[in-house]
């Protein structure tokens, strides 16, 4: 019996090579694809593949969030986290959420099909890179580190930045908070400059070291 396969992506073409290539095996079938966090926790319901591939950085759910969710409601299902982030909080915080297996997308070929195989028998699997990351025990959080910048941001602040973490666009965070789309902005540069930071990456790399994300 084949190992059936959801995908889960923002980016069609890199997630159509994906599914060309795994279909492309004997073993592996693509029962299905999603382009965003909340789409794939509803083909998982609904399809009930055998492995989850997903993507963390996703519009609308990032892919821990997804994770949690799918477990919640099929704890047979093994998820494999796809990124191109080698992190440590994305690899810790990935298999806090029940994930069994972590590969980068940049080995994402014969890696994914290693990973896939592997999580199917209930073992896990991290690639190569970043096999030094501490993903053998999923209890043990990141290094501890100063005080946390958090307490400078104000609630709104932090409803921005749990937003723009979970993948949101800026109009698509306006509606959600009932705010000009503008305000939103004024917002975000407020959250770089009083943390410090640069881009959606690193705001999505905080935000899930302080728990701002949702699981």
């Amino acid at each position: 019996m084949k190992i059936r396969v959801l995908l889960a992506d923002d980016h069609p073409v890199f997630r159509e090579a994906l599914a060309h290539v795994l279909e492309h095996e004997s073993d592996i079938s693509v029962v299905g694809q999603a382009g965003d966090g909340r789409a794939a926790v509803d083909l998982a319901r609904d399809l009930v593949p055998d492995v989850v591939v997903l993507d963390i950085a996703m519009p609308d759910l990032n892919g821990i969030g997804a994770a949690a969710r799918i477990l919640a409601r099929n704890p047979a299902v093994r998820v494999i986290a796809l990124s191109a982030y080698a992190d440590r909080h994305f690899v810790t915080e990935m298999f806090r959420a029940g994930a069994m297996g972590y590969v980068v997308k940049n080995a994402a070929g014969t890696e994914l099909l290693r990973a896939i195989r592997a999580v199917h028998k209930g073992q896990r699997y991290v690639c190569p890179g970043i096999a030094d990351v501490q993903a053998g025990n999923p209890q043990q959080g990141p290094a501890a580190a100063g005080p946390s910048p958090r307490a400078e941001l104000g609630r709104r602040e932090r409803e921005v930045l749990q937003l723009i973490a979970e993948g949101l666009r800026g109009a698509e965070i306006a509606r959600r908070l009932h705010i000009a789309e503008s305000t939103v902005e004024v917002h975000r540069r407020n959250i770089m400059r009083k943390l410090g930071l640069h881009g959606v990456a690193e705001l999505t790399r905080y935000a899930i070291r302080e728990g701002l994300t949702p699981l």
